[in-house]
């Protein structure tokens, strides 16, 4: 759920129940905290789906239909009783929630999607807009950088800029972020990779390519005296070769697996 996506329900005025997973125990298809919003014709976020969910929809829009303010909890075993085999239990909190507590969420979620973790793609090619596309539900804050005001989409899903000097993004961005280079210009990938290499804080670098153009990186890298240590974070072809399939947006779904995993996973 993003903060944007409760405008339409907040301009509407129509009336909504806040669930939220308040306990958990076990298996679960959900943690403590996920949230969903149901209102007469549609939900909003999920807390698992399954029958869970189900319960869940079909008690808040008996809330509904109710009318007023209320508050109610399911305590949910995930076993035969409910067709789910998870093992777990739930404890749900269900309680409608008016304009005000709606625009309190969203900026709640706002606040925590300030803190969420940067993507940059620099390239706003076929694979570059199928990365965009792909990456937008996700719980980052992408950015596409192109230096061709031109070949953007009118429908872009991420915000976006055209730069110049596109490397100078690398610079600046902060300490945790992914860098995925696919521009129209080798020479201009060289650019950008060889400012992400320079740091040693960043989640992910990663570039489109074959291993021939890896190798030409990585010799291009030698011959300038720079650790060839260094050369061993970036991430080329991204989303590994064990997929042959060069559709732009098999690419990027394979290229999403790898970032995410770069950017969520506490171990890493």
């Amino acid at each position: 759920m993003r903060a944007r996506d409760l405008d339409a329900i907040i301009a509407s005025g129509m009336g909504a129940v806040l669930v939220s997973v308040a306990e958990t125990k076990g298996s679960t298809p959900r943690e403590t905290g996920a949230r969903i919003i149901v209102t007469e014709d549609a939900t909003l976020g999920t807390i698992g789906g399954g029958a869970l969910e189900f319960r869940a929809i079909d008690k808040a829009r008996q809330m509904l239909a109710a009318g007023g303010s209320a508050k109610e909890t399911m305590d949910l075993p995930l076993g035969p009783e409910i067709g789910q085999c998870c093992g777990g239990r739930v404890v749900l909190s269900l309680r409608t929630v008016d304009r005000a507590m709606l625009e309190d969420l969203r900026e709640e979620l706002t606040r925590r999607q300030s803190g969420q973790p940067i993507v940059l793609i620099f390239g706003g090619g076929h694979v570059g807009t199928a990365l965009a596309r792909a990456l937008a539900p996700l719980p980052f804050r992408t950015r596409m950088i192109e230096t061709r005001a031109d070949v953007l989409p009118a429908d872009l899903p991420v915000p976006h800029s055209v730069l110049a000097m596109p490397e100078q993004e690398v610079r600046t961005a902060p300490a945790g972020s992914a860098v995925v280079v696919l521009t129209h210009d080798h020479a201009l990938d060289y650019l950008i990779v060889s400012e992400a290499l320079r740091r040693d804080d960043l989640a992910y670098v990663g570039l489109i390519g074959s291993k021939t153009k890896r190798a030409t990186f990585e010799n291009r890298w030698r011959r300038e005296g720079h650790a060839a240590l260094a050369m061993q974070r970036l991430v080329c072809p991204i989303g590994g070769d064990a997929v042959k399939d060069k559709r732009p947006e098999v690419i990027a779904a394979l290229a999403v697996a790898e970032i995410a995993t770069a950017l969520l996973d506490p171990a890493r």
